[in-house]
């Protein structure tokens, strides 16, 4: 008897991994604002990372199905610590301060900037830093500082272009195939990019199921 499963079984699979995934109790486990706050973890740990106001939190909520688990706010520099959400004992996500503009202090900017540079580079249990990018703007010059900084510490990290909606289909696939270059010019950058909107639920499911399978490979 020959097996009739093909890409579509396989795709449809990856993807109820995911949702199976997602679909477990996610809780708030700790608020760390400096290194010594940060939780001790045996689980795999999956970073979101970008600028202020790149819409980390949304994407958050819209992949566990909670419109309040991780805060949103219009002001940028509203997360002021890293904050560590337990999925279902599985895997945990981890929101980080946004790099670039934020309506506060410099120095509190500089001690957050410490803070984030220091849990990625020396995390053990890091399994990859998600760096959301609005497909409005394009990768910024802090974006690449963090890039930079990532592919000299050889973290994994993918691009996540964030508010695919605001833009029209032309620009995104354009501005896609220009990150993508770059990309494969740097050591830790993983080659795909995730295409996401938070509103609108476009690449929710493919995200997920990525995320489930780097907590698999972990397991």
């Amino acid at each position: 008897m020959t097996d009739a499963s093909g890409p579509a079984d396989d795709n449809a699979s990856y993807l109820e991994t995911g949702r199976l995934l997602f679909a477990k109790e996610c809780q708030f486990v700790a608020g760390a604002a400096t290194l010594e706050m940060l939780p001790e973890s045996g689980l795999t740990e999956v970073a979101f990372s970008g600028r202020s106001n790149v819409g980390k939190s949304s994407l958050i909520n819209a992949l566990t199905n909670r419109n309040t688990l991780a805060r949103t706010s219009n002001t940028p520099g509203r997360t002021q610590q890293i904050n560590f959400f337990d999925l279902g004992g599985k895997l945990y996500l981890v929101d980080l301060p946004g790099h670039g503009y934020a309506k506060v202090s410099k120095e509190k900017i500089d001690t957050w900037t410490d803070l984030v540079n220091n849990y990625l580079r020396g995390r053990a249990v890091l399994r990859r830093v998600l760096l959301l990018v609005d497909a409005r703007h394009g990768l910024k010059a802090t974006d690449r500082e963090v890039m930079d900084m990532l592919d000299v510490a050889a973290v994994s990290y993918q691009i996540i272009l964030t508010k695919v909606d605001k833009s029209n289909k032309s620009d995104v696939k354009s501005l896609t195939q220009k990150i993508e270059a770059e990309l494969a010019k740097r050591p830790a950058a993983h080659p795909e990019i995730l295409l996401t909107s938070s509103m609108k639920g476009i690449g929710i499911e493919e995200l997920r199921a990525e995320l489930a399978a780097l907590a698999e490979e972990a397991g």
